[in-house]
């Protein structure tokens, strides 16, 4: 009731400055927390402490700002980009959904296994960019942006970044003292409980976006 009254008073307001209400009208709570989740996932922050304690250790402070508003602006505008990106090349948003779902299904068996399947580029050769591209905004993330803007809508997407960054931030912020807290063991449980929540979203991904393919 109080939502539809203020998207009421505003709607004039908005349709001045060309903006639609029923974009706003999008946002669900829901849709945030299994976005948020998806991505907190695929991001891995927290399975990269290791690597930024050791990024710090080898080349002094690590700008925490620069590197999560870098990855904010670079997930914000492939989520926006990569469409166009794909309609360029002549390929549908279902087909790479389906295809996004089984890379997020090999980064959860990475993730529950323990194994190496897809190896980025060393990270250690700079302190800002390594970190905000690409072991944040990499290409796991890029491909599973695309794949949930197929699924999802955008309002949520981005405020489902937003919340990731502010996550990431944090960690980066204190990832040494996570690493103290959590040690080893505790870092490697974390990354298996999310991995087979990752597992589970994948197979959904590929379930309601396969049957595009054949209509």
């Amino acid at each position: 009731m109080v939502y539809a009254l203020f998207i009421g008073n505003f709607a004039p307001t908005l349709n001045y400055y060309g903006m639609s209400y029923d974009w706003i009208s999008g946002f669900n709570w829901r849709q945030v927390f299994t976005i948020s989740m998806v991505l907190f996932a695929v991001i891995d922050i927290v399975g990269s402490v290791p690597i930024i304690v050791d990024l710090r250790n080898k080349l002094g402070h690590i700008h925490s700002e620069k590197a999560s508003i870098v990855a904010m602006i670079i997930m914000v505008a492939f989520l926006f980009v990569g469409e166009e990106i794909l309609k360029l090349i002549g390929i549908d948003a279902s087909s790479f959904a389906v295809a996004g779902s089984f890379v997020l299904f090999f980064l959860a068996l990475e993730m529950i296994l323990g194994i190496r399947l897809y190896k980025d580029d060393n990270p250690s050769t700079a302190s800002i960019v390594p970190i905000a591209f690409p072991l944040i905004a990499g290409a796991g993330t890029m491909t599973t942006l695309l794949s949930l803007r197929a699924a999802y809508d955008k309002v949520n997407i981005i405020v489902a970044i937003f919340i990731n960054i502010v996550l990431v931030y944090a960690v980066l912020k204190s990832s040494a003292k996570i690493e103290k807290v959590l040690g080893n063991n505790g870092l490697g449980v974390i990354r298996k409980v999310f991995g087979v929540i990752l597992l589970a979203i994948a197979v959904k991904l590929f379930a309601s976006n396969v049957k595009q393919l054949f209509i």
